[in-house]
């Protein structure tokens, strides 16, 4: 139910009394029950100015109610209307509605007139207002011949609607003949008189039909008026026409074009006043004529304009003002401006007023003896007159009431009886129209009665206004009291309110505020009461709003709108878009919490709600979807102020798609030179869209442009119009000039031609001149086609040139070119480099120095110097075999450099050649030179055999780098304990021709670490290190106190298994706790296979067992158990025995299957070997081999910058040494065998590879290459080739 809130309230008091709302004798709002006897009421009536549509039947509306129900009378200007009389003429059944029935005969303006209802029972007679019956009209326009207004460009002109005169006014406007609107500016616009006003005409006003229509609505007709013909001419053809055709009144105006201040085509002159009723819209209007334009701005003088009721309308000609009061009134200017000057025009407005209420007299119940009072005021401009009916007949004729007193617009009532009932009417009028109310005095006496339905159920959103019901009637008017609960104490806090019509209010209803309310209602005749019930209901809340979101056009979007609500009710989630509907497509999507939105285009952009709604409250929450793009393309290419060698680019933006425009990239095509290719031109900003272009001579031009924003690039706009350039001489000449002989005796002249866009003309050729630098000879000139080379032969051998190419074409030639030096070709250096000598730094580095040779005997360009070197014969090896020469390249004029690399205890040698851009030079005379001895690399290998309960044999190969004369070896040993602790060290010296060694009077079961490394006199190399176990006694005999002392375990358990493999045998160790008297066994078998375990009884209780017979390099699984009184096993381990050994193999050599592959694979290498040695010949380069992992030769001392270069190194050949596969140094724990990797003369700890190169610093420049030559080797070398036995047991 509706609750009727008064403006009238009161508030509890805060102290502890009932809450009593004690109500005034004048009640403005209640209302009678029909059941209850009452004067009539006027409910409905038609509107005082009421005009019909003459094609339907009159409908005049009078419906009233009353107790007994009224009768209706009419009358008809003034005089009683008999409705029986006219057959036309009916009344609606209880109603005083009546129905004139036109349609099937007669004539609206038959029943044109004033009617007014009369609403009669036995309690008073009620009014209705005086109702003004005029059918609507819509006159056709009168015929009229309209001439042909010929006009001067940039004249004002009025074209004259004159609607006929409608019923209501008919709404104008102007079309053509196509029904089209004719466009409508601030040059061009339509007064609130319907004509059409040009302030100034142009030639495109040139038309034929002009048409003003009248639109007449409540008849739904549109009348036309005769179209009009209007030409703009200019001066020559309007005196033409003038003198050939018309007469002087025909012609419309004969005033100048030419440029003039503004003048007001309407209002007329200086001033004008406006009058207005209040509420009504003031619409002030000002249209000026002139040339340019006219700007019209509005002010009010001493006045401001109201913000939110001021509108301009009709491009600020029109100014309004809504809801208009006597506060408008004033001047109001309007400013009429263009660059010539400026007009104004003041309208002086004045607001009058029809009547309006201030106080409306309303219905008065009262019970016999009361007093009481009816309250009529208005306000008007002018101010209204106040008049009084009763029963409808003027007071002042009516029949007397002693318990009434009329005090102007007050009557007073006293001591009212029931035959004071009766219906009042007040009258406020003055000129411009009047107010009539209906006020009945109604005489009951009555018990109270509450009209709210009982145990209504109202509920509430919490921290909302609760607000119970309790609409009551009774005479006197009762008073009302509110309790709340079962028990009835009455409402006393001053947290709810009472209103006037019986309504409790509570301001802020919270969880304890729900519970039932009891209403009740007391006069002197009785009591009434009715019970409602409250309940409080949690808000509904959106607790996931859903966000903001840019997405790019295609891509999906989401919208999370998660809501919480009141588990007792049900919401109903929705979504709009711009609070309407979401589009019908299936692209959207609504699930419980989302809305989902693929393939999203332009036209999703907007704002989406989400609403939850219950039967209670409502939430909603917004977010706005932006879509953006890549912009779309420029259109509208336009080419201005063309001139040579510029052009200025117009061009239209594209639409954005809702990310700004940051730049736009311009590019062009010359289709003469490469069309179909488009080059970049300029970039300008995002806001410009007008760029002057730069262009070259010769070119024809067609332009494009791209727009870019943040989202991307758009495509490229339609090609501009071609723009064709006239031909200029070359602005530039051609660059990249040089003059480098190919031959001895000749010059080529090379450059970089134009391309066709730097021609600048047709006919493209260059001028190319030259002469000696140091000669006096006069420049040399030849005129060459479009190319790009020019040889000059006979020239001296190898003689500066200056050289200069100028580019010309059939305009004229480019600006004097630029000297550029040259040679001429080269020849091969006469002389080779001077005084020799080399300085040993240290065991494998050497210091060469030389002289330089003369730069005129080198005949070309300083490439460097070369040193060729290679080892002569070793102090240590006196074996024949090939010799590698190396080759060191020092760049420009260096007379000294460093030789990296070199091994020690050699002896090398040497030789140095001057090298040009045509090659080496003539080599200087050998030079020998001796390295020192170094330390030696470490042992090639150690072994550790026969291993036994105190003993270890260690067999050894020397070091493969001797580096020296061995004078010892030294190892040194460690005992490493169960914890991987290591012990004392101890050392041994053994003298160099030893190459095996048994070490005794070790600890049995014991694993050993050994470190070993070979002395020259130069010191101690690196080492080789391995790790090896002694056996235990073969009788398998406990060591003294093993196992002593430990406690015994509850539960029997083997932990801690673990087996140390060599390479046919393996200790099996392991950790015992539980019971004595147990006999332990080992099960041992090869890992992953399926054959049953092979069991060895451990002999005694020892832990710890020796299996031999093992195969090598196999993977074992092995496990402990026990035997006794409660038999268990360990876990499982696996271990992996090492490889065979050389002095362990077969020896597979007599075999005749392996001779057989033995002599394929000597076969294979050699044919290898022969096609190698070819391709050496032929002087093919070989990278360097890659870097060891050894460490950096310690004997190599830094050096410093100014001691040497190292130059480009090239190797000649690599020994047999060389050839070998790489060895790996890194020791494997079940191989036996450690050999330290191969360390040759190799250089790449200088540099980066084949290219690698030496700053003076010491930092390498060079590269290897070579040449074979096969020279005597001297000293301790090998020239034996590896045994195949010993290859295979190498990759054992």
């Amino acid at each position: 139910m509706q609750l009727k809130i008064m403006p009238k309230k009161k508030r509890l008091s805060a102290g502890r009394v009932p809450l009593i709302l004690f109500l005034c004798q004048m009640i403005s709002a209640l209302e009678v029950p029909l059941d209850l006897v009452q004067p009539p009421t006027i409910t409905q009536q038609s509107p005082k100015d009421y005009i019909i549509d003459p094609r339907e039947n009159i409908v005049i509306q009078c419906e009233a109610k009353g107790k007994p129900p009224p009768s209706f009378s009419w009358t008809r200007n003034g005089t009683h209307f008999d409705i029986d009389k006219d057959p036309l003429v009916t009344m609606k059944t209880g109603s005083g509605t009546l129905i004139i029935n036109i349609m099937s005969e007669g004539k609206a303006e038959t029943y044109e007139g004033v009617y007014q209802c009369t609403a009669r029972n036995e309690r008073g007679a009620a009014i209705s207002n005086n109702i003004v019956i005029r059918p609507s009209r819509s006159p056709l326009w009168t015929k009229e011949k309209l001439e042909p207004i010929i006009l001067q460009n940039g004249q004002p002109l009025v074209l004259p609607c004159r609607p006929p005169i409608g019923l209501p006014p008919a709404i104008i406007f102007w079309m053509d003949n196509s029904f089209q609107r004719l466009p409508q500016s601030e040059r061009v616009s339509q007064g609130l008189n319907g004509d059409l006003y040009f302030s100034n005409v142009l030639p495109e006003d040139t038309r034929e039909d002009y048409i003003c229509y009248a639109r007449f609505n409540h008849t739904q007709t549109i009348q036309q008026k005769q179209p009009i013909s209007v030409k703009v001419i200019s001066v020559d053809e309007l005196n033409d026409t003038l003198a050939a055709n018309l007469s002087d009144t025909e012609f419309y105006s004969a005033k100048s074009s030419r440029e003039r201040p503004p003048t007001f085509l309407t209002p007329e002159g200086n001033a004008s006043r406006k009058e207005e009723l209040r509420g009504n819209v003031l619409s002030l209007e000002c249209i000026a004529e002139g040339l340019p334009t006219p700007i019209i701005y509005w002010i009010k003088e001493d006045g401001i304009l109201p913000v939110n009721r001021t509108f301009y309308r009709n491009f600020k000609k029109t100014l309004q003002i809504t809801h208009v009061s006597e506060a408008d009134s004033g001047n109001y200017q309007c400013i009429a401006k263009n660059p010539l000057g400026a007009i104004h025009h003041t309208i002086s407005v004045t607001v009058k007023a029809a009547p309006y209420w201030i106080v409306a007299p309303q219905n008065l119940v009262l019970s016999p003896g009361e007093d009481g009072s009816l309250i009529c005021r208005a306000n008007g401009n002018p101010k209204p007159r106040i008049s009084w009916l009763t029963n409808g007949v003027p007071i002042e004729i009516a029949p007397d009431d002693p318990s009434r007193k009329i005090d102007g617009d007050t009557i007073i009532f006293s001591n009212v009886q029931e035959r004071s009932s009766a219906v009042y009417q007040c009258n406020a009028s003055n000129e411009y129209g009047y107010l009539l109310a209906n006020a009945f005095v109604n005489v009951l006496a009555e018990p109270p009665r509450i009209l709210t339905s009982a145990n209504t159920l109202y509920q509430v959103i919490a921290n909302r206004p609760a607000l119970l019901d309790c609409a009551f009637f009774g005479s006197p008017l009762p008073t009302i009291e509110w309790f709340k609960g079962a028990k009835g104490r009455a409402l006393h806090e001053d947290i709810y309110i009472l209103h006037e019509n019986g309504t409790l209010e509570i301001p802020v209803a919270q969880k304890d505020s729900t519970g039932t309310y009891t209403c009740v209602a007391r006069n002197k005749l009785g009591m009434a009461k009715n019970e409602v019930h409250l309940e409080i209901k949690d808000p509904t809340r959106i607790i996931k709003q859903p966000e903001y979101a840019i997405v790019q056009r295609g891509s999906t979007v989401s919208f999370e709108c998660k809501v919480k609500h009141d588990h007792t009710l049900i919401p109903t989630v929705m979504w709009l878009k711009d609070n309407g509907e979401l589009p019908s497509d299936e692209r959207f999507t609504v699930d419980k919490d989302h809305l989902v939105v693929t393939d999203v285009d332009d036209r999703d952009g907007g704002t989406y709600t989400c609403v939850a709604n219950t039967t209670l409250d409502k939430v909603s929450a917004s977010a706005v979807l932006s879509v953006v793009d890549v912009p779309n393309p420029p259109i509208d290419l336009e080419l201005t102020n063309q001139l040579d060698k510029s052009v200025q680019l117009t061009w239209t933006p594209g639409d954005d798609n809702n990310s700004p425009i940051t730049k736009f990239i311009i590019e062009y095509e010359d289709t003469m030179h490469e069309a179909g290719l488009w080059h970049h031109q300029a970039e300008v900003p995002g806001t410009q869209t007008t760029a002057q272009l730069k262009l070259s001579p010769y070119v024809n031009y067609s332009f494009r442009v791209t727009a870019v924003n943040n989202i991307g690039q758009s495509l490229p706009s339609e090609a501009s119009e071609q723009y064709f350039t006239k031909a200029a001489e070359p602005d530039k000449n051609p660059t990249d000039v040089e003059g480098l002989g190919s031959e001895p005796d000749n010059l080529v002249i090379t450059w970089k031609p134009l391309n066709g866009f730097e021609s600048n003309g047709p006919g493209l050729q260059y001028k190319v001149s030259w002469r000696q630098k140091d000669g006096d000879d006069e420049w040399t000139s030849v005129l060459v086609a479009n190319v790009s080379k020019y040889i000059v032969s006979g020239t001296p051998t190898f003689v500066p040139y200056l050289i200069k190419v100028q580019a010309l074409n059939d305009v004229g030639f480019a600006p004097e070119p630029a000297e550029v030096m040259g040679h001429s070709g080269e020849d091969l250096p006469m002389v080779a480099p001077g005084n020799v000598h080399v300085n040993v730094v240290n065991s494998t580095l050497a210091e060469v120095h030389w002289d330089p040779v003369p730069l005129k005997s080198i005949r070309g360009h300083l490439q460097g110097y070369r040193i060729y070197y290679w080892k002569a014969h070793s102090s240590s090896r006196r074996d024949k075999r090939h010799i590698e020469k190396k080759i060191l390249t020092f760049q420009g004029s260096k007379t000294h450099g460093m030789l990296p690399g070199l091994e020690p205890f050699s002896h090398y040698a040497l030789n140095v050649r001057v090298v040009n851009g045509k090659g080496e030079g003539p080599a200087s005379p050998d030079r020998v030179f001796h390295t020192p001895e170094g330390v030696p690399s470490a042992p090639s290998s150690l072994k550790i055999i026969n291993p036994s309960l105190d003993s270890l044999t260690l067999e050894w190969d020397p070091p493969s780098h001797p580096n020296g004369i061995l004078t010892e070896y030294t190892l040194k040993y460690q005992p490493i304990n169960s914890t991987h602790e290591l012990g004392p060290l101890l050392d041994l010296k053994i003298p160099a021709n030893k190459t095996r060694w048994i070490l005794k009077n070790l600890n049995f079961s014991t694993r050993y670490k050994f470190y070993f490394y070979a002395h020259t006199s130069a010191g101690p190399g690196s080492h080789i290190t391995e790790e090896a176990i002694t056996t235990m006694d073969a009788a398998g005999i406990l060591p003294p106190d093993v196992g002593a002392g430990k406690v015994q375990a509850v539960n029997p358990r083997i932990s801690n298994l673990t087996a140390t493999a060599a390479e046919t045998y393996a200790n099996i160790s392991w950790e015992y706790e539980g019971p004595e008297r147990v006999k332990f066994y080992v099960e041992y078998g090869i890992a992953g296979s399926k054959e049953e375990w092979r069991k060895e009884i451990v002999n005694g209780s020892r832990s710890f067992f020796g299996l031999k017979g093992l195969m090598p390099g196999t993977a074992y699984k092995v496990r402990v158990g026990a035997e006794g009184d409660s038999d268990f096993v360990s876990s499982e381990d696996v271990f992996e025995t090492g490889p065979a050994m050389a002095s362990r193999q077969v020896d597979i050599a007599t075999q005749g299957w392996f001779i057989g592959l033995m002599c394929a694979v000597a076969l294979l290498i050699l044919i290898l070997l022969i096609v190698c040695f070819i391709r050496r010949n032929k002087g093919g380069k070989y990278p360097v081999k890659e870097k060891e992992d050894a460490h950096a030769d310690p004997e190599i001392q830094p050096m410093k910058e100014d001691d040497g270069t190292f130059g480009e190194y090239r190797s000649f050949e690599s020994d047999a040494e060389d050839h070998k596969p790489l060895k790996k140094g890194s020791r494997t724990p079940s191989d036996r065998t450690v050999k330290k990797e191969d360390s040759d003369d190799s250089l790449v700890d200088y540099g980066e590879g084949v290219n690698g190169q030496f700053n003076e610093d010491g930092s390498f420049i060079g590269q290897y290459s070579g040449k074979k030559e096969k020279e005597p080797a001297e000293g301790n070398e090998s020239s034996e080739a590896p045994s195949p036995v010993n290859a295979m047991n190498s990759f054992v």
